[in-house]
């Protein structure tokens, strides 16, 4: 049995201070990153289609949230002035559509409302819906 100590033999060392800067600028970027993101979104459950199409010419979109708070291009708008909104958008462009986005809880009455106005003024109205998948 060999008993002696070796002098000449190569330890194995693995350095990770570099890693700790590393992590340190991800955190920052993701934080950074998710700051920048678009707050003003409205989260809403839209209900699924599989025969959903884009709709590609001036758009606005009117957003009806689950406690009934109407919005028109992220803007909020109460119900009485949604007509006169949607035609200071009409005076702008010839060929408008409106994207109707509507949470799942409300009530289908809601949203008849909005499709009445849009059929007075002659405005396209497409019903927006998540893809299902």
């Amino acid at each position: 049995m060999n008993l002696r100590k070796r002098h000449g033999r190569i330890s194995a060392e693995v350095h990770t201070s570099a890693m700790n800067d590393i992590m340190f600028f991800l955190l920052l970027f993701f934080l950074i990153a998710s700051a920048i993101t678009n707050p003003n979104v409205i989260k809403l459950m839209l209900p699924k289609s599989s025969s959903g199409q884009a709709v590609s010419k001036k758009t606005i979109s009117v957003t009806i949230s689950k406690d009934l708070q109407y919005t028109v291009n992220n803007k909020p708008v109460k119900v009485q002035d949604l007509q006169s909104t949607l035609m200071t958008y009409k005076k702008l462009a010839t060929e408008l559509t409106i994207v109707l986005a509507v949470d799942r809880s409300v009530a289908i009455q809601d949203v008849v409302e909005v499709m009445d106005i849009a059929q007075k003024m002659n405005i396209k109205l497409v019903l927006a819906t998540e893809p299902k998948g």
